[in-house]
């Protein structure tokens, strides 16, 4: 018996992996993220399947469900949406289950910002633009940041941002990031990518802020904060230059 922590993707349900929606379709039991998991995935799940929808539990109940599964021998597919590295609230479960002694495997999945950059067509790291992109938040109820952890701090390196749960502050965002980046800089906010509703807000920090009041969009959205959301002047990368010399494709020839 094992837990089989799945990331499902950014919604799509062809966008969770082979081995993710394998696992589904091979566990007795599906717990699953339902404020956020397509219910389209739940149709992978073996006939008789014990379903359950973990948005109203609380991590005391998520685990008695695992354990039960357990005393019965049966594996456990719990899905998570997005990948399972990032403000997933499996480290705590995974935490759980060592002490108890449930062994449980981790399939990652495609990631938000990731969805959200094939969505807009662009590269988040453009040569001599941006080489970095900085994956954060704001704080929430939920989790507050370090207090090392502050936008001002990332914003200085002028890497690309994405921001993740933080919708709903949008001024303190524009307001903290106008300074280093400057009032003209590119700013792409991606709500549900991938889902049938995705929809897409792109303006400056100037203007966007009232760009998402305007459209009410909702805390799943990711904002997208860098120069390297509008660069089409940078340089090509030396890794497919006829003069560059690599292991596969040596100067020179044979």
């Amino acid at each position: 018996m094992t837990i089989h922590f799945i990331g499902a993707g950014p919604g799509a349900p062809d966008l969770i992996t082979l081995r993710g929606r394998d696992l589904i379709a091979a566990s007795p039991v599906c717990l699953y993220a339902g404020s956020l998991i397509p219910k389209m995935m739940l149709d992978w799940c073996p006939p008789g399947a014990r379903v359950v929808d973990t948005a109203p539990l609380a991590l005391d109940a998520i685990i008695a469900e695992m354990e039960a599964a357990d005393l019965a021998g049966q594996d456990v597919a719990r899905l998570h949406s997005g990948d399972l590295s990032i403000w997933s609230a499996c480290g705590e479960q995974m935490r759980r289950l060592d002490r108890l002694g449930i062994p449980y495997t981790v399939t990652p999945g495609v990631p938000a910002f990731a969805a959200a950059a094939a969505v807009l067509k662009r590269e988040l790291t453009l040569p001599g633009v941006a080489q970095s992109l900085v994956l954060t938040r704001t704080s929430g109820r939920a989790s507050a940041m370090p207090s090392r952890e502050k936008l001002a701090t990332f914003a200085a390196s002028g890497a690309t941002l994405a921001i993740h749960l933080s919708i709903h502050v949008i001024e303190q965002v524009v307001a903290e990031l106008t300074p280093f980046y400057g009032q003209d800089c590119p700013v792409a906010v991606v709500f549900r990518a991938t889902w049938p509703d995705e929809t897409v807000l792109q303006g400056r920090l100037a203007d966007i802020a009232a760009k998402v009041r305007a459209s009410a969009l909702e805390r799943t959205a990711l904002i997208l904060v860098g120069p390297a959301l509008a660069a089409d002047d940078f340089g090509e990368s030396a890794l497919y230059s006829i003069d560059y010399d690599r292991r596969f494709r040596p100067r020179g020839g044979e």
